[in-house]
């Protein structure tokens, strides 16, 4: 089977990350670049591959099988949107947009379409979520109850010298909230209310910059997250999974904690406490370990990726459901704003 040709619109961090992966893939290959910034013709000269002003001349110019889109969060939906529109499947990096309303819009032309898109929530296809959910639906928890998850760590002085992230919607809640909420919704289900309050103490920028939150799941369990791009900690999941070799790593940390009535999950060490007889404080808790096979999820992703464009499966995580994702997300920055209690109606 000849490998697939696809394009990277976005030659940023994450689409130089997607580069990397192709290059070992016996799936796929790289066929074009899309940026307008002078700097991305250094890279597409390193890939030997020609480089488009815009993803609109890359789709005119060249026969795509599908296209990764690692463009600005704003670009997401009109990228997209031009793909479906010239029938070519999309990775669409997350967030899937930046309003419900865009993302609908979104989700409307893909069922519309029928051109798969699959959003790229590539922890996903972690192996270390994978073994968590597994874990979790085989019962060895007993029911749900509370969930206890954070995502503290701090950013360099210098990551604010661009302007726009001290302003509104530059802050923790919507720029890294969004891989958060989406790994408790893989774990736990689907979130029904939230509150939560923020703070931009320690820096004074307009945006947030530390967030206290508390969730309400579907099945009835409760959570709190505690959310700082200030804090000096390592319990976040970049710092704690070792899945991107760019973050120090702890791997004696856990960013989550997840409950039930006879158990308990650590993420990402997969610790799990259990009562093997009646679920009482005077009783044991035994201590075992989850084993697995430490994989790179971007790596599963773009095989995933590959599987959903020859259309052998659909796309894990659809643009419907990274609406509810989406949705949760804003529901917390609202509440961060307002105090008040935010159901999710999506």
């Amino acid at each position: 089977m000849s490998k697939l040709r696809l394009a990277i619109a976005g030659a940023g961090l994450i689409g130089r990350a997607h580069w990397k992966r192709m290059l070992a893939s016996g799936e796929c290959e790289l066929a074009a670049f899309a940026d307008p910034y002078p700097s991305a013709a250094m890279l597409a000269d390193e890939a030997g591959v020609p480089l488009y002003p815009s993803l609109e001349a890359m789709l005119a110019a060249q026969r795509l099988d599908g296209v990764v889109l690692a463009t600005p969060n704003l670009l997401h939906v009109p990228g997209a949107l031009a793909c479906i529109e010239a029938g070519v499947p999309v990775l669409l990096e997350k967030p899937v947009a930046d309003t419900m309303e865009e993302a609908i819009r979104l989700a409307d032309a893909v069922e519309a379409a029928g051109v798969p898109v699959l959003v790229g929530h590539h922890r996903r296809h972690s192996a270390i979520l994978e073994a968590a959910r597994e874990t979790i639906a085989s019962g060895r928890l007993g029911r749900l109850v509370a969930v206890t998850a954070s995502a503290t760590f701090h950013k360099p002085d210098e990551y604010f010298d661009a302007a726009w992230r001290r302003q509104k919607g530059g802050g923790p809640i919507l720029l890294n909230l969004v891989h958060e909420i989406d790994n408790l919704r893989a774990l736990v289900g689907d979130i029904v209310e939230v509150q939560a309050t923020g703070s931009n103490a320690i820096r004074g920028f307009e945006v947030e910059d530390t967030v206290a939150i508390t969730l309400r799941f579907a099945n009835g369990a409760l959570g709190t997250f505690m959310l700082s791009d200030a804090a000096a900690s390592p319990r976040s999941w970049e710092q704690s999974s070792g899945e991107n070799h760019d973050f120090d790593h702890h791997p004696d940390q856990d960013c989550y904690v997840i409950a039930g009535t006879r158990g308990s999950l650590q993420v990402p060490t997969l610790r799990v406490y259990e009562y093997l007889g009646a679920a009482s404080w005077w009783n044991p808790l035994v201590k075992s370990q989850v084993e697995i096979r430490e994989i790179d999820p971007l790596v599963r992703q773009l095989d995933h990726f590959c599987a959903v464009v020859r259309r052998e499966v659909p796309p894990r995580v659809t643009v419907r459901d990274a609406i509810r994702t989406l949705a949760v997300t804003l529901a917390i920055d609202e509440a961060a704003r307002t105090g008040l209690r935010v159901p999710i109606t999506s």
